[in-house]
């Protein structure tokens, strides 16, 4: 299902109907403020598990992100987060950043890769924010990679349903999408590392 909303103003009959897919063990093609995504409620393990399937990923080994709604949530969910950490995240959140922190105890098991992080990301993106906020918990996320030579990810949301529409539950149509993924930066280590460049600068 190929599903329009309005990027500035998400409507919240649409936001409730994609919720409730998500409630349901559904997964979605969404918008964040960088590229399209696949996302899935993080308290469904066999969510997780397809989207791993679709992107080929070893949970065991891949690298998890999950889209949060502020930073009292991604404390929730991650190891205690210390001033220094603390300051950079409210610097540059929400943005176009995916930090990788330790993962805490009330993370889902389904998220438990070996080296115990979790990258966590607060999206400037009103229908992110709005999914977000009616779920009342955090969206696993993995960028949708694209197979185009030119571009590495897909940003027309009517290509992405003719290519996903019988793999996932709903498409969110929320406008062309962006062709750069997050700045990835690592905070498990004495100092912040930068381990992706992409969109954004860090501040």
């Amino acid at each position: 299902m190929l599903l329009r909303i309005n990027p500035d103003n998400p409507q919240d009959r649409l936001i409730r109907q994609v919720v409730d897919k998500l409630e349901s063990g559904g997964v979605i093609i969404y918008p964040t403020d960088t590229v399209y995504g696949l996302a899935c409620d993080i308290e469904q393990a066999k969510a997780v598990q397809r989207i791993c399937r679709l992107r080929q990923l070893d949970v065991r080994k891949a690298n998890l992100t999950i889209v949060c709604q502020d930073i009292r949530q991604i404390s929730n969910y991650t190891h205690q987060i210390d001033n220094q950490n603390f300051k950079l995240l409210k610097r540059n959140l929400p943005g176009p950043f995916t930090f990788i922190l330790r993962a805490g105890q009330r993370l889902p098991k389904s998220f438990q890769n070996r080296r115990k992080t979790v990258g966590v990301r607060i999206s400037a993106n009103p229908i992110t924010h709005a999914l977000i906020d009616t779920l009342g918990r955090p969206l696993l996320s993995i960028s949708l990679k694209s197979d185009d030579e030119i571009l590495e990810y897909f940003t027309d949301p009517s290509e992405i349903h003719d290519d996903y529409e019988k793999l996932v539950d709903i498409v969110v149509d929320g406008g062309t999408g962006n062709n750069i993924p997050s700045t990835v930066v690592d905070l498990t280590g004495s100092e912040p590392e930068i381990i992706r460049q992409g969109e954004g600068e860090l501040v």
